[in-house]
């Protein structure tokens, strides 16, 4: 069930939230959303639920392990069994291929069907376990939850499947705030103001930049393209995916804000950014921050100039991540190639005017897309020597260009969604907007084939 589907708003999300305002104690409340969340990740594929249902409670029981018997190995095997279901999941036809292509052997695929979102909600696992080994957070008997509620953070259905990654204390400790105080109204107007700006992303700008983008990716891996193509082809999959997942993310957040929680930011302009740090801390902020935490600190951090090697290592990790392919590799090792250099010219004392930064990092990132992007090297390369203008000048016209030249004014100069959405005080007057604009999407969203979020594969 998609969220940018008239199933989702109309029949699932308005009975959720009856039932959940109808709940008279915390334990109702967590027991709706527990059961709603397990429907809505059933209604994908019903065969997933028990693998979500049971590594979910393999981690409950591992941490309730390690708060009995006080011995921290409890804590590390559970870090093991999450990275091994995900090696498993998602990775075992990409490892063993590479490894038989180093040993010259042919390999067949095992076919494993990957669960969707396993890259989100072993990540939350982990990063539990690890703060509990950390002894991260101050009391940390009292974080050894109960299973209903750390099954409510677990599988939370608005960030279950892309995010954003929400650790357990950001969460958990708002289960015990009745979402029917003072804040109600407030909380459901911004909730689906937001929701709606999401919807707004998704259907109208990422959608009609993918009908733009995938036939000139569909050319480029049959033959060469022209420059004008090329650049057209870089520049529409940057913005369907800037305007998908953020607007996942806005959608997601809204929800969580209709049931009263407070779910993580994810995305603060990030085309805007003057370096590539900036943009890394504007850019799927909340995978950010794991990284940096939970990979990038622990191989030494900035420590005994190690810097630009750890950065790249976890950058790498951080591609392959995104996905069992080289070219993601590739993708995460030019940023972390980046990012070490953008840090060496700071700590250099060097300065770059905020323009060219601008220019300069916006290229980067354009670039870089192409590989992520891109089914395999050989396509992105002629994307690459189209935009080089290897494929001279070809005639071209573009399609949707309104909706295009739309997505890049507000990627690059509009207001943010949270600026709209969370610092305004709500109006009265703005309800009968919001409602139609939310209604005419549905609509709009009712005439095509709904697409799945981009993120929805990692």
């Amino acid at each position: 069930m998609l969220f940018n589907s008239q199933a989702f708003v109309l029949v699932f999300l308005p009975p959720v939230l009856a039932l959940y305002y109808a709940a008279r104690t915390r334990t109702q409340r967590q027991a709706v959303l527990v059961a709603a969340s397990l429907a809505f990740y059933g209604y994908w594929n019903w065969r997933f639920v028990p693998a979500l249902v049971g590594l979910t409670l393999a981690n409950w029981l591992i941490a309730r392990a390690w708060s009995l018997s006080g011995r921290r190995a409890w804590l590390g095997w559970g870090v093991a069994l999450n990275l091994a279901v995900l090696a498993v999941c998602k990775y075992a036809d990409f490892l063993g291929g590479a490894l038989a292509g180093l040993l010259g052997q042919g390999w067949t695929p095992l076919g494993i069907i990957l669960p969707l979102g396993v890259s989100f909600f072993t990540f939350q696992k982990i990063s539990y376990l690890i703060d509990l080994r950390r002894g991260a957070v101050l009391n940390a008997d009292r974080h050894v939850y109960r299973l209903l509620e750390f099954f409510a953070f677990v599988t939370f259905f608005p960030a279950l499947i892309a995010g954003p990654l929400v650790r357990h204390n950001e969460i958990i400790p708002q289960f015990a705030r009745d979402p029917s105080g003072p804040a109600l109204w407030e909380d459901l107007s911004r909730g689906l103001v937001l929701f709606t700006i999401g919807f707004f992303k998704k259907i109208v700008l990422a959608d009609t930049a993918a009908l733009v983008c995938d036939p000139l990716y569909a050319q480029a891996a049959l033959g060469p393209l022209g420059a004008g193509q090329a650049w057209l082809a870089a520049g529409s999959y940057a913005l369907q995916i800037m305007f998908d997942f953020s607007g996942y993310s806005d959608m997601a957040i809204g929800l969580g804000l209709m049931f009263g929680l407070r779910l993580p930011l994810n995305f603060n302009a990030p085309y805007r950014a003057a370096s590539l740090r900036d943009f890394w801390r504007r850019w799927h902020m909340t995978l950010s921050r794991f990284l940096r935490d939970y990979v990038y600190i622990p191989l030494g951090g900035n420590r005994a100039g190690n810097a630009a090697r750890n950065v790249v290592l976890t950058m790498l990790l951080g591609g392959l991540w995104h996905g069992a392919a080289w070219t993601f590799v590739l993708w995460g090792g030019l940023h972390g190639l980046g990012l070490a250099v953008n840090g060496v010219w700071s700590r250099a004392g060097r300065r770059m005017p905020a323009t060219a930064g601008w220019v300069i990092t916006l290229l980067f990132v354009v670039t870089a897309w192409v590989v992520f992007r891109a089914p395999d090297f050989a396509t992105a390369a002629r994307v690459w020597a189209g935009m080089a203008g290897q494929g001279g000048l070809v005639p071209l016209r573009i399609e949707h260009a309104p909706e295009l030249a739309l997505a890049a004014v507000l990627a690059l100069f509009g207001p943010t969604s949270q600026d709209v959405a969370l610092k305004f005080r709500p109006r009265a007057w703005l309800a009968p907007a919001a409602g139609a604009a939310l209604a005419g999407l549905l609509l709009f969203a009712g005439g095509r084939v709904p697409n799945e979020f981009i993120y929805f594969q990692f």
